[in-house]
């Protein structure tokens, strides 16, 4: 019986001379373009975040390097990519066999929190450069993230004021019955007078002094009135602390209806993630960001839960990282107001920005409601309006209203002569009186420019497009990445892990369309290499085959075409090697070429084909 033999099995052996880590990583590797592309980055800003006294720190391209592959594969945790550090030869081979602790990960990202803005800023220039994006063209969208707080931590503005409201009443009632030598020089008794928590500390301390400088007394009538004296004091005194508490809820608010308390700078929302189907607000934060071609170009956080007022912010956002406005905006409707349109108008920004009925005009089956103020014939010589029985409707006024960030909308007013009697009084309008009628003339045109632009052969190329930009971004970042909350608490920390998100996002949207590209270009070259070989041995192919035919006697084939092919192909073989592709089809002729000529790795080939090929010249 034949003795069985294996290879040695040594888990403790020593290795005089290790290999290369990077041996066992493959060429083509998302994590070699990871660590080439923060290799080019200028990280200079990062060095003044370290103290050059005290013990070395991790290299910050090192941990940079790190974070952005861990969540590149979906691990946002410090912990996890800790223990990967000591597991994954990926990660290894990163850091360079350095160990950060879970704790020393989570400090890299605090302390670089106001320059990791910038880096992302960097790696979008550099993808303009090669020819990814242009950033000409910016597709806008939002959705709201779910904040990690407790979704019981709220703090609503109405309640607050109606509870501050009805605090200051029972504060004034207990002044009333307070000495009134006291109280009558703080006007405890002019209602006018806004009470505040100081003024409150001024009276409490009056009349803590007063009670001390009181005389001891025997009698209980006076022991009761001067027990009764204390205890207003110290309600006053609760008093005073809660009415410090409301006001700075209302501080903390500012323009907002709600926030957190875990996170005040977290507004409660309506999720689209709504487990329960009852539309229960929770706390998040309303991400914008644009995108061109499926790359993340810019981003921001917003309070707000509309995204009516985030256009022209983000806009201005996109200025100070680029020093320049898009040539070309695209959004949907909710981005459709007079402000906006208004804004990109005067900044020569193209807007294919929908408005609110948009896609109902464009049904087949629609109909305009006729007695619609829009419906109603103009008459802009003489400024009135016709009404559909034929009256004129002058006009009467102008109405001005401010939109929550401070722009002002005017609306002319105008009103029908009589309509008394008429009979489609039931149809137009049930108030009582004359129909009057508001209309917004600038807000007319803009929708009416919006709407030539949206219906031109290039408005329905950015509306397809505009389907498949941000909204193709949001489902890879909360369905195939698992992005779908914020684990930090307070908006900058919750911007810097979003901006380590998007580096990586587009990193990996890179590698993926590299990985697209170079697919196409290894059947190219696999046709031009056998094209050039066989040219170079052409003069050998008639004696080559002619003597391999004779010692292997094979009739002729019945596919002259598979004969012709394998005699152009394999004639400059050996014999051995003739047979071999004697046993092969027609369509393994071109790997079993690729495998007898090329002793290098495919995905090293294909960078060095890559190299001479126009497409990373973008």
């Amino acid at each position: 019986m034949a003795k069985l033999h294996f290879r040695p099995y040594i888990p403790n052996q020593t290795v005089l001379f290790p290999q290369r880590i990077d041996e066992n990583i493959a060429a083509d590797d998302p994590v070699r373009v990871v660590n080439a592309v923060v290799d080019n980055l200028n990280l200079d800003n990062f060095k003044k975040l370290y103290k050059e006294t005290g013990r070395s720190a991790y290299h910050p391209k090192m941990m940079l390097k790190v974070i952005i592959y861990a969540y590149m594969n979906n691990i946002y945790s410090c912990r996890k990519i800790e223990k990967l550090l000591l597991r994954d030869i990926h990660y290894i081979w990163l850091a360079g066999h350095e160990h950060p602790d879970f704790i020393t990960i989570n400090r890299f990202r605090n302390r670089v929190k106001e320059e990791i803005n910038n880096v992302f800023t960097q790696l979008v220039l550099v993808l303009a450069d090669k020819g990814f994006i242009s950033l000409d063209v910016e597709y806008i969208d939002g959705t709201k993230i779910e904040f990690k707080a407790n979704k019981y931590t709220f703090v609503w503005r109405k309640t607050v004021e109606k509870n501050r409201a009805r605090l200051l009443n029972k504060i004034r009632i207990l002044l009333e019955q307070v000495d009134e030598a006291i109280v009558q020089e703080n006007s405890a008794k002019d209602t006018s007078v806004e009470l505040t928590p100081s003024m409150l500390s001024n009276i409490v301390d009056e009349l803590k002094e007063v009670l001390e400088h009181q005389p001891t007394t025997q009698d209980k009538e006076q022991k009761k009135a001067l027990r009764e004296k204390k205890k207003q004091v110290r309600e006053l005194e609760g008093y005073r602390d809660k009415l410090m508490e409301y006001d700075n809820h209302l501080e903390v608010l500012g323009e907002r209806n709600s926030y957190s308390k875990t996170d005040p700078d977290a507004t409660f929302m309506r999720m689209k993630e709504d487990a329960m189907k009852n539309g229960q607000t929770k706390p998040g934060y309303n991400l914008q960001i644009g995108t061109e071609n499926q790359f993340i170009i810019d981003f921001r956080l917003f309070p707000n839960p509309t995204d009516t007022l985030t256009l022209i912010p983000f806009f201005h956002s996109f200025q100070r990282r680029y020093n320049r406005l898009p040539v070309i905006g695209v959004a949907d409707s909710g981005y459709g107001s007079e402000e906006n349109y208004r804004f990109m108008q005067e900044n020569g920004i193209e807007a294919f920005v929908k408005y609110n009925y948009f896609h109902k005009e464009q049904r087949p089956r629609y109909t305009p409601n006729p007695f619609h103020a829009e419906s109603l014939h103009y008459n802009a010589g003489e400024d009135y309006y016709v009404c559909p029985m034929g009256q004129h409707m002058n006009r009467i006024g102008t109405r001005r209203d401010k939109t929550a960030s401070g722009y002002i909308t005017e609306s002319a007013r105008y009103k029908a002569q009589r309509c008394e009697g008429c009979p489609l009084r039931g149809s137009c309008f049930k108030a009582q009186g004359n129909r009057i009628i508001e209309v917004n003339h600038r807000l007319n045109q803009y929708k009416r420019q919006a709407r030539e632009r949206l219906l031109s052969e290039e408005g329905i190329r950015h509306r397809g497009r505009r389907c498949i930009e941000p909204e193709a971004v949001f489902g890879q970042m909360k369905y195939n990445m698992a992005y779908r909350r914020f684990r930090h608490v307070g908006e900058d920390k919750v911007k810097m892990d979003f901006a380590f998100f998007a580096i990586a996002f587009n990193i990996k949207k890179m590698c993926a369309k590299l990985r697209k590209a170079g697919k196409e270009l290894i059947t190219l070259a696999k046709s031009i290499f056998i094209g050039l070989f066989i040219t170079r041995y052409n003069g050998k192919i008639a004696t080559c085959y002619q003597m391999n035919e004779k010692k292997r006697g094979v009739a002729k084939r019945k596919d002259n075409r598979t004969i012709n092919y394998r005699k152009r192909l394999c004639q400059h073989f050996d014999t051995t090697s003739y047979l071999k592709c004697q046993t092969l089809s027609v369509y393994d002729l071109n790997l079993f070429i690729l495998e007898c000529h090329f002793t290098i790795h495919r995905s090293i080939f294909l960078v060095r084909l890559l190299k001479f090929t126009p497409i990373l010249n973008n």
